[in-house]
């Protein structure tokens, strides 16, 4: 899907609520769906800033869960700004494969996701490291963390997919990956 038919918009409690209320729905069917149908990917993640948690099945043979989709939408959004976009499928794709090779029940825990136009230029007055055009503001990169592996193991498995890029943050404790160009880069 390209960036460009991706459409921000501003949050309304009841939109919230709904989301959550897919999310738990998906979680709930979608392993028995998974087992009836086949082949499967999920995802466990929880958001770093909003304590928010997500594990669920969203791909089902062949086919994205529209659902699963909006409830990875919604806990990636842009929480300063309360503003989310749609989420590059390729993106939560190689978050789900480096989980899986990460072989660990524990959820990676998002540190950024999708970050609005005016998120991303405060980050980048605060800090160097800050891309201006950077993958975030158009849905397709997550900055990752899990308390049981470290930069480089998040890293590696992501790299070994030979998807995307894949930066590592080491001072920091978390690894980005994107849906971009493959490369990578950090120590």
């Amino acid at each position: 899907m390209s960036s460009s038919v991706f459409t921000e918009f501003k949050l309304t409690r009841r939109r919230a609520l709904q989301g959550a209320a897919a999310a738990a729905a998906v979680a709930l069917s979608a392993p028995s769906l998974a087992q009836a149908r086949g082949n499967f990917r999920a995802l466990s993640v929880v958001n770093h800033r909003t304590a928010e948690k997500l594990n669920s099945v969203y791909w089902i043979d062949g086919q994205y869960v529209p659902e699963a989709m909006e409830a990875f939408n919604y806990i990636l959004r842009d929480w300063r700004e309360d503003l989310m976009i749609a989420i590059d499928p390729l993106t939560i794709d190689i978050m789900a494969g480096t989980q899986k090779l990460l072989d660990t029940d524990e959820p990676f825990q998002v540190v950024s996701g999708y970050r609005s136009p005016q998120t991303n230029a405060l980050l980048r007055s605060r800090s160097r490291g800050v891309a201006r055009n950077s993958y975030h503001t158009r849905g397709m990169a997550v900055d990752l963390t899990m308390d049981d592996r470290t930069v480089y193991q998040m890293a590696s498995a992501a790299m070994s997919l030979g998807a995307g890029g894949v930066g590592r943050y080491t001072r920091s404790k978390f690894i980005h990956v994107d849906s971009g160009p493959v490369r990578d880069w950090g120590r």
